[in-house]
């Protein structure tokens, strides 16, 4: 249940605490993918043209461990502190997201200006059995994301707040 928000005229003080949900367990295992697909490529095709191109093969490999380095880190470390970091909230009032990893992004999506609720599904989030929930809203800094979601409980989710926002008084502009 959401607390109830201060009178503005009683010298109540808003404290802004953290969305209470986490994201699936199953998100680090996306996550993880997610980041493989990105780093293994590049040092992949690096390699490859080492083995192709015997002159240059020293400069190649080298390319290829700056790359990996850093690389298998961010494998390692990303999803772990992602879903760490990763949070979300709905409430009678607004929708609440925490998300990032390096740089954190706090959004409050009021449900009165909630224009559109949508779920969606990559391929690599198929095969976890995960959705995400994009709510659009009128403002010039984009959707609101919540990541990591099990599909049914999405499915359910996005259904919740398409009834809550209909009935909510306002434009949505």
């Amino acid at each position: 249940m959401a607390p109830t928000p201060p009178d503005r005229h009683s010298g109540e003080e808003l404290v802004l605490r953290p969305p209470r949900h986490r994201a699936e367990r199953r998100s680090i295992a996306w996550w993880t993918v997610q980041a493989v697909v990105t780093v293994l490529p590049p040092i992949l095709i690096l390699v490859l043209l080492a083995v192709l191109i015997p002159p240059a093969r020293p400069w190649l490999l080298l390319s290829a461990a700056i790359i990996g380095g850093p690389g298998l880190i961010y494998i390692a470390v990303m999803p772990i502190w992602r879903f760490r970091v990763h949070r979300w909230e709905t409430t009678g009032d607004a929708v609440f997201t925490r998300a990032g990893w390096v740089r954190q992004l706090w959004r409050v999506a009021p449900l009165s200006r909630i224009q559109t609720v949508d779920t969606v599904r990559g391929p690599i989030q198929q095969m976890f059995g995960l959705s995400t929930v994009v709510v659009t809203t009128a403002s010039a800094a984009g959707p609101v994301r919540i990541d990591g979601l099990d599909h049914e409980f999405a499915r359910g989710l996005v259904e919740e707040l398409t009834v809550i926002t209909q009935a909510a008084s306002g434009d949505a502009t």
